[in-house]
């Protein structure tokens, strides 16, 4: 019998890149992810669940944004001519990579069968193995707004919550329990505004729960219960690690796919722009391997998929192996049953690490043999194992664990931005407003407001990668919103084409509710 218990928990999340342009890089962030990890993910669990010896179990957070993209038939009938281009662009793959082009032929080939077999329907794939059992699906921010650094206007964070929750059961069909707060991040009350919001348990990581007051007995192996009621699990750092480091985990296998060599750097200009590829960039065509630590790209060896499968098994009994001898040892010295949580963004299996997918069916494969019993976090608070109370600590999974990387001289201007527009908002909610199609401008100003909330542009700030990108999309959202503002408060006239344009590009969340931002009692 397993010692203890193992509760993998991925984060799918992409902001909102809806995009009217085929071809554009937006739209390349999301098919390549549907691809890579979505499609690939989706596979593996019904696989899964499909054979009687074993017993999957995943916590999956879907974002509202996503779950929006997932549901957007215009853009996903998109999807199949994208992925006829780069089957014909893999014909020009050059000399002594015919093996690896041909292997990634294959699984593209497997994801239009896939595609072909849903219907472009993947949401429901998601809704059926949660009432398998296999996934428990929870939520996340409605756009993945940073919580602490909204906090300044409370009625911001709310409307990230609660509109999240509404999103989710509108799509879903059920309310959640469970939320990815985005970026882990927490600040001290945050849990009241969940189990307002009808959320009851969260993930932070490990020192959310270490700095915790008081400090919880068992550390990371055991979720605790805030003083408002909401649970909390911690991260424990070696059931992650192995998975998620390039440098000193799995991913850094010479074996493994390289995911910087790309056909979209290689190929001639001339071939990518034959094809409308009007500038260089990464195409998801990958035919090297990691080949060693510190090899330079140029020097890469072609990929060589019966050896990446190989490993794959190896280095998931390792991982079940380090993790039983991890609980064994808990559990001589823990009076409750331990746990031990691993949460990960879920583009990592798949798209970052190409062979994660097969990864995490190895694992499923092999955990009861190892014995290593997989749980959800929903089955993890099922038992009735009393928590322990205590005030999570201000935190977050990102470098220097709390703020910072969303707090620096290169993106602190937004926080500025962010606050005086939501007082804006909660200002003009309270006037209230004087016809239906005053309450139009103001459910779209919700809809821009929320989307410039955005932490993933935050972030691409801090990292210094499509920085212009980023800053566009937010100013152009903070644009919008004062102009939806100015048209109520002042009864400027807005031109319908662009009301128009706005409404199809933004919009998402059709069951927003202005009302959301009403101003909340001291």
């Amino acid at each position: 019998m397993a010692a203890g218990d193992l509760a993998l928990v991925l984060h799918a999340h992409l902001p909102y890149v809806r995009s009217n342009e085929p071809g554009s890089l937006e739209e390349d962030w999301y098919f390549q992810a549907l691809q890579e990890c979505y499609l690939p993910l989706l596979a593996v669990l019904e696989a899964a669940a499909a054979n009687r010896l074993q017993r999957p179990r995943l916590t999956l957070g879907l974002s509202p944004t996503l779950l929006s993209l997932l549901a957007d038939r215009q853009l996903n009938a998109r999807f199949l001519p994208w992925i006829a281009l780069r089957q014909e662009l893999l014909l020009q793959a050059p000399e002594g990579l015919e093996a690896a082009a041909a292997h990634l032929g294959q699984q593209l080939a497997a994801v239009v069968r896939q595609w072909d077999q849903i219907g472009a329907e993947l949401i429901p794939r998601f809704q059926r193995l949660q009432q398998l059992g296999v996934l428990d699906l929870i939520t996340c921010g409605a756009t993945h707004g940073y919580l602490p650094l909204l906090r300044q206007v409370p009625e911001a964070v709310r409307a990230q919550l609660v509109t999240a929750v509404r999103e989710h059961e509108r799509l879903l069909g059920q309310r959640p329990l469970g939320i990815w707060l985005p970026e882990c991040a927490y600040y001290e009350g945050l849990d009241e505004q969940l189990v307002a919001c009808g959320l009851r348990y969260s993930v932070l990581d490990g020192h959310g729960l270490l700095h915790a007051l008081p400090r919880p007995r068992y550390g990371v192996f055991a979720p605790i219960c805030s003083p408002a009621g909401a649970a909390f699990f911690g991260r424990d750092s070696s059931a992650t690690l192995p998975v998620w480091s390039a440098r000193e985990g799995y991913p850094g296998d010479g074996a493994y796919r390289e995911f910087h060599r790309d056909l979209g750097w290689d190929l001639p200009e001339a071939e990518l722009t034959s094809h409308g590829i009007r500038s260089r960039r990464p195409l998801g065509l990958k035919l090297h391997r990691v080949t060693a630590q510190g090899c330079p790209l140029e020097q890469k060896q072609p990929y060589e998929p019966a050896i990446a499968a190989e490993r794959i098994e190896h280095h998931a009994a390792a991982y079940l192996e380090g993790r039983a001898e991890e609980l064994s040892g808990l559990a001589s010295s823990m009076e409750r049953r331990p746990l031990l949580v691993a949460p990960f963004d879920a583009e990592l299996f798949g798209h970052w690490w190409f062979e994660g997918p097969q990864f995490l069916a190895a694992l499923f494969r092999q955990a009861e043999s190892a014995g290593v019993r997989l749980v959800t976090l929903r089955e993890a608070l099922s038992g009735d194992e009393p928590l322990q109370v205590c005030r999570p600590s201000p935190s977050s999974w990102g470098q220097g664990g709390y703020h910072d990387y969303w707090l620096n001289d290169t993106n602190a201007w937004v926080v500025a931005e962010w606050q005086r527009a939501s007082q804006a908002m909660v200002r003009r909610v309270q006037q209230g407003v004087g016809s239906e199609a005053q309450r139009g401008l103001l459910t779209q100003a919700g809809r821009e407001l929320l989307l410039a909330q955005s932490s993933d542009w935050s972030f691409i700030l801090r990292a210094g990668t499509t920085t212009e990108l980023a800053k566009e999309r937010i100013e152009r959202h903070l644009d919008r919103f004062w102009r939806l503002i100015d048209a109520i408060d002042n009864g400027t006239e807005l031109p319908a084409q662009w009301l128009k344009a706005i409404s199809i590009e933004d919009g998402l969340f059709p069951l927003l509710n202005a009302a959301d931002w009403v101003p909340m009692r001291s």
